[in-house]
């Protein structure tokens, strides 16, 4: 990281990182959380004393992402917005990698302890759905209210073409690879040009293999006791949202599942804002 950090490369992305982050409509509270795992870059916004929401990206979108939800969340809860660990953002690894779901839930308990968040509203897009959804399994007692955007591997499986075009992604990352799969998810949607920008930069930080939670089986289900609202994205190339919907009416029949028409999986949180804000804070109550 420190090499990385010096680099032009770093200066590029953190610039394009700050560019966006500036798009939040509210006064941001930077907060560093320390641990053996390193530091975690968490930007909070909203009266301290609202209703705590942890905002969790997808993959390699970081926590400012949430540039076209945080008012309309922030304005009456406390919205605490984080970079995970060993993805792109300010978050930096430390001595402790985390390695496994154990060492990823431990994680986000020590995050939350320093927070002072007991109990909190959880939502998480891609990666991070699949993170909030073994994060409320693990604790149920500190999550109220889970939010999951468009979650992969949660209810059904992914779709073959997606994981086709995201392989050459992973085995060797690249702005232009990252550019392609976004664009090709996407069918070229007018997409945040500064968002675009510091996701495709994202593509040169050193991340590292990220930790998947799989999917929980049988009477695991049974286990979780938050209120749960789940969007998917109609156009979602990421799986079938159809069949993932009916889906979670098989393991999770209380749950409120709602289907978004006309966006895809990179297109949110950001778009469609006002549909995907409407049910945040319906759900949110």
């Amino acid at each position: 990281m420190s090499r990385f950090g010096d680099s032009p490369v770093a200066e590029g992305f953190f610039s394009a990182y700050d560019r966006v982050l500036a798009r939040w409509p509210l006064p941001i509270d930077t907060i560093d959380v320390e641990s053996d795992y390193g530091t975690t870059r968490v930007n909070a916004s909203g009266p301290v004393d609202g209703p705590p929401v942890v905002l969790l990206p997808g993959g390699g979108a970081t926590s400012a992402v949430w540039f076209a939800n945080v008012a309309a969340l922030a304005r009456e809860n406390r919205v605490f917005a984080i970079d995970p660990i060993g993805e792109p953002g300010r978050s930096m690894v430390g001595p402790k990698p985390i390695r496994t779901v154990d060492d990823l839930m431990s994680w986000l308990d020590h995050a939350l302890d320093t927070l002072e968040v007991t109990r909190t509203s959880a939502v998480g897009h891609g990666y991070g759905a699949t993170v909030a959804l073994a994060y409320a399994l693990h604790r149920p007692e500190r999550v109220g209210t889970l939010v999951l955007l468009d979650p992969p591997s949660c209810f059904a499986g992914m779709r073959l073409a997606y994981l086709l075009h995201a392989v050459p992604l992973l085995v060797r990352p690249t702005s232009k690879r990252m550019r392609s799969l976004i664009r090709w998810e996407t069918q070229n949607a007018p997409l945040d040009a500064d968002w675009l920008d510091l996701t495709e930069r994202g593509a040169d930080f050193p991340s590292t293999k990220p930790v998947v939670p799989r999917r929980p089986k049988g009477n695991r289900w049974a286990t979780l006791t938050a209120d749960v609202t789940i969007v998917f994205a109609g156009d979602s190339k990421v799986h079938n949202s159809s069949r993932a919907a009916d889906a979670v009416t098989k393991v999770l029949p209380n749950a409120h599942t709602v289907v978004l028409t006309g966006c895809s999986h990179h297109m949110l949180p950001m778009m469609p804002a006002g549909e995907v804000d409407a049910v945040l804070l319906s759900a949110l109550g």
